[in-house]
């Protein structure tokens, strides 16, 4: 018995440092420079801040359009946006919009971008801009008390979709086949009853994520169970499916999802509650949603953003304020590379990944 237990604990000890070391590859790999370019005084993959200018702002909406374009959109009414890398940022907000919080912006390019304001009744409200930033229309304003919208993703620069917390029993889901230019509240025969107090979370914009032309996912929390929603038609119908991530309380649940395509999937949450622990924090699916299995050694604590690694079918990286966590096994393991605070982390195919949170926090990952 005693060498089945050394047989054990060194089999483990091989798995952490199996693990450890395709972290550090995925890291590498994604940060690759040319050899050329390399020395000995290059620093490990990190996390590089870039001085926004605007330490009061918490940035929960971020798109990343390259490694040299990137929008951040929080607190305040604010909406940044450089085209350099991070190095100068331009304060491209709405005017008018100093009251509102702006919680997810989806952009197409460097002059096409849509924003979303949450809140109750008119407090949420979508504004789009095809000039940078320079202008911007309102193009949705919420009417219903009821109502409070969350999240919005698009499928493509014309179909797009927002989601409001359940009214009259069902989330409401927004509609737009135009870039954003005008929306439409989609009829909910489709969709599962919710929970009592079932709601989604505002906390990094990606409570409502997409994968090719009609699959959407939809995360919620606050209720007996953390669910996600899926639709395979652009919003018209939805399935719902338990996960094992935290539940029972309104600081727990599914904050956010990612997927690399319609079938492999990662969900991150917890409760957001910094006193309270997160076990389970983290799920993965590989049919789509229909069934998610709890990560093996999921992040230490409470996450709320995660992105799959461009060009990797395995790695992925999960941020929240403690730190951020990366996965080179599709999910079934996390560790910890970064103990700064974020919120939201989104990764583009040139191989840039940004990361946006409180105080005015934007990173890129750098080598």
């Amino acid at each position: 018995m005693r060498r089945l237990g050394n047989t054990r604990r060194t089999g483990r000890t091989r798995r952490r440092v199996t693990a450890a070391a395709a972290c550090a590859a995925a890291l590498a790999a994604l940060t690759a420079v040319p050899a050329q370019a390399s020395g000995p005084e290059d620093r490990p993959p990190h996390w590089e801040l870039k001085d926004t200018g605007t330490p009061d702002v918490r940035f929960r909406g971020l798109a990343a359009v390259s490694r040299n374009t990137a929008w951040a959109a929080g607190t305040g009414g604010t909406v940044l946006r450089t085209t350099d890398g991070g190095t100068t940022w331009r304060n491209v907000s709405p005017p008018g919009a100093a009251e509102l919080q702006f919680r997810d912006v989806e952009a197409f390019d460097a002059h096409r971008a849509v924003v979303l304001a949450i809140g109750e009744g008119e407090a949420s409200r979508v504004y789009r801009t095809d000039d940078g930033g320079a202008t911007w229309t309102e193009s949705f304003r919420n009417t219903d008390p009821k109502a409070f919208y969350d999240c919005l993703a698009f499928f493509d620069r014309r179909h797009g979709l927002a989601m409001s917390d359940p009214v009259d029993g069902k989330f409401r889901i927004l509609s737009t086949g135009d870039g954003g230019r005008t929306w439409k509240v989609l009829p909910n025969a489709g969709m599962p009853a919710a929970q009592e107090g079932e709601a989604g979370f505002a906390a990094s914009g990606q409570c409502l994520v997409t994968s090719g032309p009609k699959d959407a996912w939809l995360a919620t929390g606050g209720a007996a169970h953390a669910r996600v929603l899926h639709s395979a038609d652009r919003g018209h119908t939805w399935t719902v499916t338990d996960t094992a991530l935290p539940a029972g309380d309104p600081a727990r649940g599914v904050f956010a999802l990612a997927f690399r395509d319609r079938t492999h999937g990662l969900a991150v949450g917890g409760d957001f509650r910094p006193d309270q622990p997160s076990p389970r924090a983290a799920a993965r699916t590989a049919d789509g949603g229909r069934s998610w299995r709890p990560a093996a050694a999921p992040p230490p604590a409470y996450r709320s953003g995660v992105a799959w690694l461009p060009h990797s079918r395995t790695a992925a990286l999960a941020v929240g304020p403690t730190g951020t966590d990366l996965t080179a096994d599709g999910g079934r393991t996390w560790r910890t590379v970064d103990t700064g605070s974020y919120d939201t982390v989104d990764c583009t195919p040139d191989r840039g990944c940004w990361a946006a949170g409180e105080k005015g926090r934007v990173a890129r990952l750098e080598h």
